[in-house]
């Protein structure tokens, strides 16, 4: 999920809101809401798992393709504003939308043939969900990263306690913490991503997929297609010169003691980006954070399976007990940007508090 989803309708209000096609031996699939970022709905979430257990049954497809409609966006995230719509209403979408959302990231995951995921524009929250299990994430300059579930009082969801834990040092703690977005080089440093391309190349990957010659081993293939176009690295990732510090203080064992350090010690040059970044937790939910810092410590010592059946634990107390409602009401429905927090800061939360989500998993 993401802060950034929103309700609106796609710019042809008569066009379905996934596009499904095969060229060559590729099922292509186009998240077609660009006006909202692609933000997915329950039923796109639905299109999209059906034509994938066709697709894997299909000896005619031998790989898949995902990608969003329009250069802003592969995809926002779940449309969150029907979610709180469904909990303020008492109907039941909020709850199917999360167990349909992670069956079907967990089904690209597990997925039989080759996925590739093409990353252009806005990647957040649910984006990454679908993006994370692909065999080939691919981004480009216009990229834009992120897990940023904190900003709304919610926790990073779709495999993020898994993905993001099994990032190098503490890099995946900062990312899911703060919630920042971060762009190509970091993705392909943080190992969020396999492959950049430019996006003035993206016309002429689709070209060469058209006429690919397929051999004995699709996902070679692929690979082979995508070094003829784009790199694995790229110079001076950001995030590789401020390691040092992030390893330093999201390595800390709470939230307070992580704000506390980062005004009061500096770690090689990065003082002002400490200070930014203590202001910018203050801004969170506590127990957002605290609960997020938690969700991703547990997530290093789980499976993939073990870790989506924690989120939805998580879930399935969060709209009642958690700041998802409060936040989206801040920021979505009155847009007042002023929520009102449950403990309001950091030293009024609890460690109970916290614990209690985790019982019974």
């Amino acid at each position: 999920m993401t802060a950034h989803a929103t309700t609106s309708a796609a710019t042809d209000a008569t066009a379905p809101d996934v596009l499904a096609e095969v060229r060559n031996h590729i099922g292509h699939l186009t998240l077609n809401r660009p006006a909202g970022l692609n933000a997915l709905t329950l039923d796109m979430v639905r299109h999209l798992h059906r034509q994938l257990d066709t697709w894997a049954g299909d000896a005619n497809i031998h790989a898949v393709v995902l990608r969003g409609e329009g250069p802003k966006g592969f995809c926002a995230g779940g449309d969150i504003r029907s979610l709180y719509d469904s909990y303020k209403s008492g109907t039941s979408l909020h709850r199917d939308f999360f167990i349909e959302e992670y069956a079907l990231d967990q089904l690209i995951h597990h997925y039989r043939k080759p996925v590739v995921a093409l990353m252009d524009g806005f990647t957040l929250g649910g984006g990454m969900g679908l993006a994370q299990g692909a065999d080939l994430r691919v981004v480009t300059e216009r990229s834009r990263l992120a897990m940023p579930e904190v900003g709304i009082g919610y926790f990073p969801d779709v495999g993020g306690s898994y993905f993001l834990s099994h990032i190098p040092g503490e890099l995946g703690t900062y990312l899911g913490v703060t919630g920042v977005q971060v762009q190509a080089a970091d993705a392909l440093y943080c190992g969020l991503a396999d492959w950049f391309v430019d996006s003035s190349l993206l016309a002429k990957l689709d070209e060469r997929l058209d006429s690919l010659n397929w051999g004995e081993y699709p996902l070679k293939d692929l690979q082979g297609l995508l070094a003829k176009l784009g790199t694995q690295t790229l110079d001076n990732p950001p995030l590789a010169a401020l390691r040092p510090a992030i390893d330093h203080f999201f390595g800390l064992p709470d939230i307070a003691s992580v704000i506390e350090q980062l005004r009061a010690v500096t770690v090689a040059d990065s003082h002002e980006w400490a200070l930014k970044t203590a202001d910018l937790l203050e801004t969170r939910s506590p127990l957002a954070l605290a609960v997020t810092l938690e969700l991703l410590r547990r997530g290093r010592h789980l499976s993939l399976e073990q870790c989506f059946a924690m989120e939805l634990h998580l879930d399935q107390q969060w709209f009642e007990h958690g700041d998802l409602i409060e936040g989206v009401r801040a920021l979505l429905i009155d847009k007042d940007k002023q929520p009102r927090w449950n403990p309001a800061t950091v030293a009024g939360l609890s460690r109970a508090r916290v614990d209690q989500f985790f019982e019974g998993l």
